[in-house]
């Protein structure tokens, strides 16, 4: 008997370890993937991840995938804040952080978390200050406190200039090699203003999960705030036994979320995020997952000893656990299933002249993004499609109203007809997809052309480049002298058949600025 005891207690501590481990490797699996969308600039990961944006709850909420969401707020009814400790990538990033944090406080034999109350006026009045943001479309304050958001941030201004230099030296190495499996990519900063704000976030949440955990999802996070309100009532959750419990805290000093009163025996259900690290701290078999039971409902009603009593519930655990685990993996399961250059040449002679942005009146957006106030309305400010863009031509937003939001700008490139990786990869629904073949009807603003830049007057020669280029057949050239074939030509634009594409501008010799231009539409036209 005394045998059968510990060979359940056994079977009980490796339960817990295994459901802590499949709870770390499916999230070091979803955060290495999403991380990897974010850096790959080649557009081969998109068709296999994209699914991975999609699934995040806030890019589903607003680009109205009902069945994302119901899965979300049932997975959340069954198994708690799983999605913190899973999906969501800055949820994991600061797991690593106070992981790191944590090896640290080991040597020095010190744990660092105690239990604290629930900020609640913070929680719910970021949470309101969120959604009136979204429904006014001020996507920009919206996009700050969007936990999925600020890591595309990161990823995309702070990573992938890693990643891209790593790159370029293998393409360099390579290249020395006589081997092309590489090609290198220019490494610039795409808006000072976002990769000041992905920085500030960095080391402000850095500074957070190294001191104390999960601070920023149980008082900021405003995704972590909604699913707070259904984890409350999860039907599985970790559990306290009072009569194993000897009081030593443990628990509550190992929990990121800070949400264990070990000293009254209580979980705060809407911060749990369900990590595990308590299980494995607790060293009397006091904490368990799975359905919390009341205690007198006749769990024991043979006339046994008080041991075998005991054993006969240990057993029931067992079973409790072995379920607790297969209903875990199937939640682990069925979340995958939501989802179905350029170089500068001088040669060595001169400083080449750069060109520079226009200052458009209109900005212009993506094709598929329908209008301006779509893009307001839907865009979470993530940079996935910016990072994605091939030709260089999507950026940040540097307006205040859209800050951070993608706008077109072609000095580095222009958006080529058969490209639309920014339609596939946006998963809020903010650029809608498009098929290849309906891209060149799509009319995103026009060009205008600017007699003062044109070299044709300003330096007296032909060019003609921009109607050479121009792939919709948009410009044609019109001689200066109407009565003399033979005299320079400048362009003219043909309104209704411009799709705005930046090919003129990006191609025009004429510098800093180009002679011609294009102008955004605040609503998308198909021609």
């Amino acid at each position: 008997k005394h045998y059968r005891i510990i060979t359940i207690k056994y079977r009980i501590a490796l339960y817990k370890i295994m459901l802590r481990k499949i709870r770390l490797t499916l999230a070091i699996l979803f955060f290495g993937l999403i991380t990897l969308l974010f850096l790959d600039f080649t557009g081969t990961l998109h068709a296999w991840l994209s699914w991975m944006a999609t699934i995040q709850f806030l890019p589903a909420v607003l680009a109205l995938h009902v069945g994302a969401v119901i899965a979300w707020i049932v997975i959340t009814l069954l198994l708690g804040r799983i999605y913190c400790s899973i999906i969501c990538p800055l949820g994991v990033m600061q797991d690593a952080i106070s992981w790191f944090s944590g090896l640290r406080n080991k040597k020095r034999k010190r744990r660092r978390f105690s239990y604290s109350p629930a900020k609640s006026w913070l929680r719910y009045g970021v949470l309101v200050v969120f959604i009136v943001a979204l429904v006014a479309g001020v996507g920009s304050l919206a996009a700050l406190l969007a936990p999925y958001s600020s890591y595309g941030r990161i990823a995309q201004n702070l990573f992938q200039p890693i990643y891209l230099l790593g790159n370029n030296a293998l393409a360099f190495a390579a290249e020395r090699m006589d081997s092309y499996a590489f090609y290198s990519r220019e490494v610039w900063i795409r808006s000072l203003p976002t990769f000041i704000i992905a920085l500030v976030t960095f080391i402000v949440l850095i500074i957070l999960a190294w001191r104390n955990g999960r601070t920023y999802c149980n008082t900021i996070c405003p995704v972590g705030t909604v699913l707070s309100f259904f984890a409350r009532f999860s039907l599985f959750k970790v559990h306290i036994d009072e009569d194993k419990c000897i009081g030593c805290g443990l628990c509550a000093k190992g929990c990121k979320a800070s949400c264990i009163d070990f000293k009254n025996h209580k979980i705060d259900y809407s911060r749990c995020v369900v990590c595990g690290d308590c299980l494995d701290n607790c060293h009397k078999g006091a904490l368990s997952f799975g359905k919390l039971t009341k205690k007198g409902n006749g769990d024991c009603k043979s006339p046994q000893t008080d041991k075998d009593c005991s054993s006969m519930n240990e057993n029931k655990k067992v079973d409790s656990s072995r379920r607790n685990f297969l209903l875990a993996t199937a939640a682990a399961v069925s979340t995958a299933a939501l989802a179905q250059e350029k170089k500068k040449v001088d040669g060595g002679l001169a400083a080449v002249t750069q060109k520079e942005p226009f200052k458009r009146h209109t900005p212009i957006t993506p094709p598929g993004s329908l209008s301006a106030q779509n893009m307001a309305q839907h865009c979470t400010a993530c940079q996935l499609c910016v990072s994605q863009c091939p030709n260089d031509v999507l950026r940040p937003s540097t307006d205040l109203m859209h800050l951070m939001q993608p706008t077109m700008s072609y000095e580095r490139g222009y958006c080529r007809p058969e490209c639309h990786r920014c339609s596939e990869v946006c998963p809020a629904g903010a650029i809608k997809p498009i098929k290849k073949e309906d891209k060149s009807s799509i009319q995103i603003g026009h060009a205008v052309w600017s007699k003062k830049n044109c070299i044709v007057f300003t330096d007296g020669v032909e060019c003609g480049n921009c109607a050479r280029h121009c792939p919709s057949g948009a410009i044609m050239m019109i001689p200066t002298d109407p009565n003399d074939e033979t005299s320079p030509k400048f362009p003219a634009v043909n309104l209704s058949r411009c799709i705005g594409c930046g090919a003129c501008e990006n191609l025009c010799p004429a510098k800093p600025f180009s002679a011609i231009h294009v102008e955004g539409h605040e609503v998308h036209k198909y021609i």
